[in-house]
């Protein structure tokens, strides 16, 4: 794992974990990575201290919040989880099927590719991206 400290061209500083550096590469260049305070894809790393582990370093955990958004962003996600539907990459198709009443109304979330995403948001369909990473994928 890699740690970046991040900007997004409103000025917020953020960090991110990539797996690599060609992972963040790829991952902003599809619009994955994203400020977590505005939401703006227009992201650049900034300098940071470089941090080199040894073995008698503790491994940092990535699972729990470690302030208060973090923590309001965990309570978000419980809470998105427990009260709809994961439909994973359907998401688009059950989105806007629902919209043109073609199926029943329920809560959902998912995935989409961006483009799919913004043609939602272009015809109208009320959807909006969620600040965390879905727990339901497997890579």
């Amino acid at each position: 794992m890699i740690r970046y400290s991040l900007r997004c061209n409103q000025s917020h500083q953020f960090e991110g974990w990539f797996r690599s550096s060609e992972g963040y590469d790829s991952q902003r260049a599809a619009g994955q990575v994203t400020c977590s305070i505005c939401g703006s894809t227009e992201i650049e790393k900034v300098l940071m201290a470089p941090n080199v582990a040894t073995s008698r370093d503790a491994r940092p955990d990535l699972h729990t919040p470690t302030d208060p958004r973090e923590q309001e962003i965990e309570k978000m996600r419980r809470e998105i989880e427990a009260n709809s539907d994961y439909v994973g990459m359907s998401f688009a198709a059950e989105a806007r099927a629902m919209h043109e009443g073609l199926t029943p109304e329920r809560a959902i979330h998912g995935e989409a590719r961006p483009d799919d995403a913004r043609k939602l948001i272009e015809d109208g369909v009320p959807v909006m991206p969620l600040p965390f990473r879905n727990r339901h994928r497997t890579n």
